[in-house]
């Protein structure tokens, strides 16, 4: 299993709409940055055919240590969640996406 990472993001950017190496680079350096600061204010973030990332709290509460079984308190903190699309879940499992939901814009002139 193959990992993408940055890089192949900029170079499928570089690929597929013609900016230089290193416009696409900062291209996509922005988009990540823009995402990670509206998560990190608390903001949902909605990408349209592909999912929503959201930001929940989660309050202190009770855990255990699993060698121990001694009761450890777990702090309260921001965790981040993601809720893939119908249209996402669909393409992963090899099934026809969900009418009118394809991704693509609708032209209807």
């Amino acid at each position: 299993m193959n990992t993408v990472t940055r890089a192949h993001l900029a170079d499928a950017i570089y690929a597929q709409v013609g900016l230089s190496r290193n416009e696409s680079a900062v291209l996509l350096e922005d988009v990540l940055e823009r995402i990670s600061s509206s998560l990190a204010s608390g903001r949902a973030v909605k990408l349209s055919a592909f999912g929503t990332f959201t930001v929940r709290q989660k309050a202190e509460r009770v855990g255990r240590n699993p060698k121990t079984g001694i009761e450890v308190p777990i702090s309260p903190r921001r965790v981040l969640s993601f809720r893939a699309s119908q249209v996402l879940k669909a393409r992963i499992n090899g099934e026809a996406l969900p009418d009118g939901e394809d991704g693509e814009s609708q032209d209807n002139g």
